[in-house]
């Protein structure tokens, strides 16, 4: 612990600044990171269970199941339940619509990773051209016959605030690709989702087995 506030101190201003960006950036990851988690369900088993309530014309049964499910398939699934009634054009409009609107809660705070992933070694850049303006400024001042260890000593306050702007960077530009990921592929689930309820509902007398199962294996036949 003494070594890291070493490291600050001797870094200059810009490793707090430097600081404060990883603290937030971590704090970002970890939010994405289980709200991501939470919003991750099987989805097709999920729409398995919906498929047997909508044939049966349960359809109470069938919003309770995704009022109870979290995620945003679940709540694009809702939308086509509620909307049922609407012609097929419009029907697929609506879940559209609600997909779309599913989007920013998916991608909240992604811009701010990539930002803190890309400002950080810009001020270790900055801490950098300080460390450099100090020793040529100790140069200036001592007539041009300023000590090895003044300059050295600027020098190495550089060099601290370029290593950790690079090190905040590169965990985060990974973390910003890692749960871009993650959002397209609950954009994808959430697209094939709204396709399966919109034949589902209007093609009731279609057999289990014709629904494609989002997991990646094949429905069960019913």
């Amino acid at each position: 612990m003494q070594g890291m506030l070493d490291l600050m101190q001797k870094g200059g201003p810009a490793m707090w600044a430097i600081l404060v960006v990883s603290v937030v950036g971590v704090a970002v990851f970890l939010e994405r990171l289980v709200y991501l988690h939470r919003a991750q369900i099987r989805v097709g088993e999920f729409l398995r269970g919906l498929a047997n309530l909508v044939r049966g014309d349960r359809y109470e049964e069938a919003r309770k199941q995704c009022l109870s499910t979290p995620g945003p398939v679940a709540r694009v699934a809702l939308s086509a339940v509620l909307a049922r009634d609407c012609p097929r054009s419009e029907l697929r409009d609506i879940v559209q619509e609600a997909g779309q609107l599913e989007v920013p809660r998916l991608e909240r705070h992604l811009p701010l990773l990539a930002g803190l992933a890309y400002t950080a070694p810009l001020l270790g850049l900055l801490g950098t051209v300080l460390g450099l303006l100090e020793a040529f400024y100790l140069v200036s001042t001592q007539g041009g016959y300023a000590t090895v260890a003044d300059v050295s000593g600027a020098a190495y306050q550089s060099l601290i605030s370029a290593a950790a702007g690079l090190a905040v960077a590169i965990p985060a530009l990974i973390a910003t690709g890692y749960l871009s990921g993650r959002v397209k592929d609950l954009l994808h689930e959430m697209e094939r989702a709204g396709i399966e309820m919109v034949n589902l509902i209007k093609n009731r007398t279609l057999p289990a087995a014709e629904i494609l199962a989002v997991d990646g294996e094949p429905a069960d036949e019913a």
